[in-house]
């Protein structure tokens, strides 16, 4: 059993949205959160200040998740302050939504870096150290455009899929050194990745009949960070409302 306390976390993409209340979620069990931000540091320090203010500690870390050569940097000036990443959520993501037939490469290809690619720059050196340490919890944020697509989404669908399967993958490589890896899968949440999409009529394909708070994905990351969940890895987990 590990105590939160000494647990060291890293959340990319936590200045807003799921994974600023992942970010908030996390830090409330004392644990020292790292807060990745690429753009939005008033949205990052917002998000440190509530960690801090349930009694956590977390600081804020700039570095585009896209670009292999910095998300290298950072996690190596993480692990040689701390010696360790106990919990790594990959939530970093963007939207470019075209059809197929008028999307241009810059679309496919920041789309598939920021939500995939970001996968591997993030996780790769964080998954050694788990295995030298014979510890650690791997979730990855992905979508149910990832399961079951979306028009106008190829590009984001491909990289959630793509992110499923490396999931899967990956949580078979590691699961004997003691470390998980699972994936959440949201459905429509209300946060600004909606923006410009038909609400009203996205909330009528819901069986819930609503969209998801950021809180609801946010407990469940709590729960499979947890020991309680230690036998729990390679599962793509919904919060979905059920529309799929």
């Amino acid at each position: 059993m590990n105590d939160t306390i000494d647990q060291i976390v890293l959340v990319t993409g936590a200045s807003k949205g799921i994974g600023k209340a992942i970010a908030v979620e996390l830090g409330q069990k004392g644990r020292f959160v790292y807060v990745n931000f690429q753009s939005d540091e008033k949205g990052a320090l917002e998000t440190c200040k509530l960690i801090e203010k349930n009694s956590g500690k977390a600081k804020a870390i700039q570095f585009d998740v896209s670009d292999a050569s910095l998300s290298e940097q950072a996690v190596k000036s993480i692990l040689e302050t701390h010696g360790k990443v106990d919990i790594l959520v990959n939530n970093a993501g963007i939207r470019n939504d075209k059809l197929m037939a008028w999307m241009q490469e810059p679309d496919w290809k920041n789309v598939l870096d920021t939500n995939l690619a970001s996968f591997f720059n993030v996780s790769k050196l964080i998954v050694k150290n788990m295995i030298t340490k014979r510890y650690g919890r791997i979730i990855n944020i992905t979508s149910t455009s990832g399961q079951v697509g979306n028009a106008g989404q190829v590009n984001y669908s491909a990289a959630k899929a793509g992110l499923i399967g490396a999931t899967m993958a990956l949580s078979k490589e590691i699961a004997k050194r003691n470390i998980t890896v699972n994936a959440v899968s949201p459905g429509f949440i209300d946060t600004g990745m909606l923006d410009g999409m038909p609400i009203d009529e996205i909330s009528k394909m819901i069986p819930c009949g609503r969209l998801g708070k950021v809180e609801e994905v946010s407990a469940l990351v709590g729960f499979l960070c947890s020991d309680k969940a230690s036998y729990i890895t390679g599962q793509i987990i919904g919060v979905n409302g059920g529309i799929t």
